[in-house]
């Protein structure tokens, strides 16, 4: 299973791929897509859109996970994220593939075990479960790949529910 997970934002949208063979989860590919704050915001959106479409035609993820909104105090803010987030939907529609969101109280809990993990709590967990030399930049990356590992979690649960609670055979 190849799972492409979205951090949406506005100025830096991270990414990450990772893959689950024999039960071992590794990464396959991170970055971030980072905006000018001289582009006006359509233009920083038609960026990401076009980056992530690119993305996903490179790595050809099974599915996309992408983090959900989060309460935020500013409404120009959130509803600023929430258009990042429909052109991050929008990118993995288009090509198909299926779609899960998580919030950042769920990757959290799934990757460091704790739902109100500081970022860099995080970034340290996701370098060790991918067992990476270095930890993953930027931030935005880093928390890309831990969606996308939360997803792996989740399917694994999920599929376990379906067979009454046997592992699922080797992937």
């Amino acid at each position: 299973m190849r799972v492409m997970g979205i951090d949406p934002g506005s100025a830096c949208t991270g990414y990450g791929i990772v893959e689950e063979v024999d039960r071992q989860v590794r990464a396959v590919s991170w970055g971030s897509i980072r905006c000018s704050p001289k582009q006006t915001f359509p233009e920083r959106l038609k960026r990401i859109h076009d980056e992530l479409v690119r993305v996903i035609n490179e790595f050809s993820p099974d599915s996309v996970a992408v983090e959900d909104l989060f309460f935020a105090a500013n409404a120009k803010s959130a509803l600023k994220l929430g258009q990042t987030r429909g052109v991050t939907l929008l990118a993995a529609m288009a090509a198909e593939k299926p779609i899960a969101e998580y919030s950042p109280l769920e990757v959290k809990q799934s990757v460091v075990g704790y739902g109100r993990a500081e970022k860099e709590q995080v970034r340290t967990m996701v370098t060790a479960l991918l067992k990476l030399k270095e930890p993953p930049e930027p931030l935005d990356a880093a928390d890309a790949l831990a969606i996308a590992i939360c997803h792996i979690h989740a399917a694994k649960t999920k599929a376990r529910l379906k067979t009454g609670g046997q592992k699922p055979p080797k992937s």
